[in-house]
């Protein structure tokens, strides 16, 4: 764990925390205030209704701005609000998983979204993606946790995914699994 001042609430879909190249769960060994949820078109969980109007944090839903109406929803930034740490709602799926659960949660709504501008390519090799701007949800996090000013936490966990994606992959490979120096 490394010291922040952010929370991070993982809204995972169906089968996604049970997949062995889910990255969802790395986020909960560096930041202490992560919090995660089942997502169901249906049904909402009440501690998730609990956790997102708490007076303690300003949740920020994270999505990317071209899929957003109305505009006026998107920040690409977060903006500090006194008295308020900023929680980051990760949607945690596939691309083609996110973009239902966000068209189908209207509770989400009144949430501004942070859309992210990053200027490099995925590193996350685990799962194929057609679009190196795809990013797997730990990317995701350290992103948020960098914009928050949180540097050190988004350094762990930058760290922290690297050496689960080598040992994941030389395990899969039979290869012997490298150090963590």
């Amino acid at each position: 764990m490394v010291a922040s001042d952010v929370g991070v609430c993982l809204l995972m879909h169906d089968v996604e925390a049970l997949k062995p190249t889910n990255t969802g769960w790395l986020i909960a060994d560096v930041v202490t205030d992560t919090f995660a949820f089942g997502w169901q078109r249906t049904q909402v969980e009440s501690q998730l209704l609990t956790l997102l109007a708490d007076e303690r944090f300003q949740p920020y839903l994270v999505f990317p701005g071209e899929f957003v109406e109305p505009q006026s929803r998107v920040v690409s930034e977060v903006c500090p609000v006194p008295g308020k740490r900023p929680l980051f709602i990760l949607l945690d799926a596939t691309w083609t998983e996110a973009r239902k659960m966000f068209r189908k949660s209207p509770y989400l709504d009144r949430f501004p979204v942070l859309s992210l501008a990053p200027e490099e390519i995925s590193r996350y090799r685990l799962r194929r993606s057609r679009r190196d701007d795809h990013f797997c949800t730990a990317e995701v996090a350290a992103m948020c946790l960098g914009l928050a000013g949180q540097t050190q936490a988004a350094e762990a966990l930058d760290r922290w995914l690297d050496l689960f994606s080598a040992h994941y992959l030389a395990a899969k490979r039979g290869l012997p699994v490298p150090s963590a120096g």
